[in-house]
């Protein structure tokens, strides 16, 4: 079966060379054991190339096997070891062992076959399956009666196996060594003079295994005999030769063959036991011996790729210890159970996405451990991919390419290769093949929108982060890198650059230096996107950035004015009826939208309830009607307050003198310092507190007499009909700016008067216009007063000296 199987293989390889593909077989040896990175051969010479074309072809070297033990250089054209190599476990008793492999040379495609044959060293000493050998063998055995001994095992080869047995000394038996036509060598104990138990009932000798290597190794092993009495039979088999055939893969189990043996002898003489004889441990492994019946059944699955036929030595032996062999020879038949098998030799991932048609992406090879038809393979892929198959020789498959690419459709392509034999039933193998495409620069950054717009607060902290703009490449890799970039522009008649900076690798947006929505409301800058790739390709975008107002500007009093010296005066007639016009409070925010909504706010009087501001006009108006016990100056702290979050306010102090006409004893109350009204005040509150005093006291001394009491009652109205209310209020912040305001319809007055007693008359008054200045008043003595139209000319008559009032 093994020679014809070779003749097909050599039949098959000439008619490959007759095409051209493969043109002859290289033979090269190397001894086991050898170093890894061993010289094999140099194939320069066989192949009739130089170095460089060995490079050029892509030369290299496939071994059939699943391992790779030999590496080609294809530099120098070296097979090198690549591995130890181990001739007992490559091969086992094989001879000779040979390793097959190929080179393959592409363009044009060359396949050459090499054969390594494995030469054998003596590394292995011969080793016997056990160290004892037990002989039961009865007294009075006729002389030369012959027992066979089991041969010691030598994983080596040739002169190094086993060359002969020696036999220690002894005094009945003589070691017959035999050579057979395979060349392996054999021992036989000869019984020279018969034994007697009652002499010496057990015998121990030493057999001893030489090689023929060198130096020679050798094993050794005890054999004890037991001396038996008399059995004058001896068990024979039916057959020498048991034939039998099995399919591989039986089921565990599985009936092989029965042998049986007879025994005429009675009683324990002829109870036969069977036993493997002198088998390897593959054997034992394989198969199962029942020892009572004979019957050899499957032990584990056998498999025709590893083994296809055994050998099996059978012993029959009876109750007096006489045996007889026999051998079994059990052929293994192949079916179909492996599937084919898919080895890649070479790949080009990844590919570039503008790699042309028909461009080679893929070389793989697909082999069948089984024989004949479970053998013969067929090999296919998916549909729908851009790649096709092309069969080539020896098995050998290429994968090209049948269309144009794009790798921002598809990155990568998981191909599917099929491959399925023609046994019965049919089996399958798949590999996926992975392929990765390549990026060429084809596709420009393209920014997430068509126009930005961010908001920025303002009073902003320099370095602050506006935004960000981002633009996606489709590419990949250096041709997906983004670098970003401002161009030139102005910005309030500035370069852009000097408002804001972008960073290069984020396109995060960031203002250089603080804002002020005052000054600049909005602006907009140019983004440039560029890739890396060669060459670059860019786009831009348009990005509006626009102030959001902060509410970062105080109420500004307008009027009235709040920087003088010497604050003004506003006077108004005791007769004036509830929701007479004062004056009214003027303020401006320069601050947007509802940071600059202004309302105002009565925060402290002297009389509370006299006067009210209107909250949303700022208009000073009487809650009631004036009245006699009400103090001749008043003092208002209005305060205005804008709508922002957080609000900011500020304060305008008012000074209001009720008067009951224009003469000099009024006016001379208006020009009295600051200083002296508190020390007045002081003196008067002072007075209060020893008049209470001296009330207590004398209600205390006069309480048992009535009429004392209602006196001291009376006295105690009257002086609390005198009192006096003291203004105070809380301090405001006085700092602000102005933007735009408008006065409401008001008469205005400068009022000049003149230093003195209270006794002194208006020296003159006369309309003027408002003037909104900064600049302190030049003299304590001129005050502004805001008057709403009314009529004077009753008060005018009751003042000492009348003033005529133009309006």
């Amino acid at each position: 079966m093994e020679m014809h199987h070779n003749r097909q293989v050599c039949y098959f390889f000439l008619y490959l060379c007759m095409f051209g593909a493969i043109c002859e077989s290289f033979h090269y040896s190397v001894p086991e054991e050898k170093k890894s990175g061993s010289l094999v051969a140099n194939i320069l010479k066989d192949l009739k190339v130089d170095v460089k074309e060995l490079s050029v072809r892509r030369a290299r070297l496939v071994s059939e096997d699943s391992k790779q033990y030999f590496q080609l250089d294809p530099h120098s054209g070296n097979v090198i070891l690549d591995d130890r190599l181990d001739r007992e476990t490559l091969c086992g008793q094989k001879d000779p062992c040979i390793l097959l492999s190929e080179i393959v040379l592409e363009n044009p495609l060359q396949v050459h076959r090499i054969e390594i044959q494995i030469e054998d060293v003596n590394d292995n000493s011969p080793q016997f399956s056990k160290k004892e050998y037990l002989f039961e063998i009865p007294e009075h055995t006729a002389s030369k009666t012959r027992f066979p001994m089991e041969s010691a095992k030598d994983a080596d080869r040739g002169e190094n196996a086993v060359q002969n047995y020696t036999l220690s000394l002894n005094n009945h038996f003589l070691l017959d060594v035999q050579s057979h036509p395979d060349g392996t060598k054999s021992a036989e104990l000869v019984l020279e003079k018969q034994l007697d138990r009652e002499e010496e009932a057990r015998l121990f000798l030493t057999l001893l295994a030489v090689d023929g290597g060198s130096p020679k190794r050798t094993g050794t092993a005890q054999i004890i005999i037991d001396v038996l009495d008399s059995n004058d039979n001896v068990p024979r088999f039916d057959k020498n030769v048991y034939k039998v055939k099995i399919m591989e893969n039986s089921q565990s189990g599985s009936l092989v063959a029965k042998v049986e043996a007879h025994d005429h002898d009675l009683g324990s003489n002829a109870e036969i036991t069977y036993s493997f004889s002198q088998v390897p441990d593959d054997v034992q492994r394989v198969f199962t011996l029942n020892k009572h019946t004979g019957e050899l059944t499957v032990a584990e699955n056998m498999d025709y790729e590893i083994n296809q036929n055994y050998a099996i030595s059978i012993k029959a032996t009876d109750g007096g210890g006489l045996s007889d062999y026999c051998k079994v020879t059990v052929e293994v038949e192949d079916r179909n159970d492996n599937a084919p098998e898919v080895t890649l030799t070479s790949l080009t991932s990844p590919l570039p996405e503008d790699s042309p048609p028909d461009t080679i992406v893929a070389l793989f090879r697909v082999t069948d451990r089984d024989s004949g038809d479970n053998g013969r393979t067929a090999c296919t892929t998916e549909a729908n991919i851009p790649f096709m198959l092309k069969p080539s020789v020896n098995n050998y498959y290429q994968l090209v390419t049948q269309q144009s690419l794009d790798r921002e459709k598809e990155s990568e392509y998981n191909i599917t290769i099929t491959a399925t034999d023609r046994g019965s039933p049919r089996l399958t193998s798949r590999r996926i093949i992975n392929i990765q495409i390549s990026d060429i620069n084809d596709n420009a950054p393209v920014f997430e929108k068509s126009k930005y717009e961010m908001q920025l607060r303002e009073n902003n902290i320099p370095g602050l982060l506006i935004g960000l703009v981002q633009a996606k490449d489709l590419d990949m890799e250096q041709n997906a890198k983004v670098i970003y970039s401002l161009l030139p522009g102005k910005v309030s008649s500035q370069p852009v650059s000097s408002y804001v900076s972008i960073n290069s690798e984020t396109g995060n947006l960031y203002a250089i230096r603080s804002l002020d929505y005052e000054q600049v409301k909005d602006f907009q800058v140019t983004v440039r996107a560029v890739d890396s790739g060669s060459p670059p390709l860019s786009s831009e975008v348009m990005v509006r950035v626009v102030i959001v107002d902060e509410n970062d500007n105080a109420p500004f009093i307008l009027y009235p004015l709040q920087n003088g010296t010497s604050p003004s005066n506003d006077l108004v007639p005791r007769v004036a009826e509830a929701g007479y016009l004062v004056t009214k409070v003027v303020a401006v925010d320069r601050d947007s939208g509802q940071n600059s909504w202004l309302s105002y706010e009565l925060l402290k009087a002297t009389e509370p309830g006299l006067f009210s501001v209107g909250v949303q006009n700022g208009e000073v108006k009487t809650v009631r009607p004036i009245n006699k016990r009400d103090s001749l100056k008043q003092k208002l702290i209005i305060g205005v307050r804008d709508n922002g979050n957080p609000p900011q306010s500020t304060s305008a102090m008012l000074s209001i003198l009720l008067v009951d006409g224009f003469s000099d004893p009024y006016m001379k109350i208006v020009d009295i310092p600051k200083e002296e009204v508190v020390r007045e005040e002081d003196r008067n509150l002072t007075m209060y507190l020893v008049i209470c005093l001296a009330v207590i006291s004398f209600i205390f001394l006069v309480s048992v007499l009535v009429f004392i009491a209602i006196k001291i009652q009376k006295r105690r109205k009257f002086i609390e009909s005198s009192a006096l209310n003291f203004p105070g209020g809380p301090n405001f912040p006085e700092n602000c700016d102005a933007d735009a305001g408008s006065l409401s319809r008001a008469y205005n007055y400068e009022v000049c008067l003149a230093g003195g007693s209270l006794n002194s008359e208006f020296r003159f008054l006369r309309p003027f216009f408002p003037v909104f200045s900064m600049e302190p008043a030049q003299s304590q003595g001129v005050q502004r007063i805001s008057r709403g139209s009314q009529d004077l000319s009753s008060h005018a008559a009751e003042s000492q000296q009348r003033t005529e009032v133009r309006v």
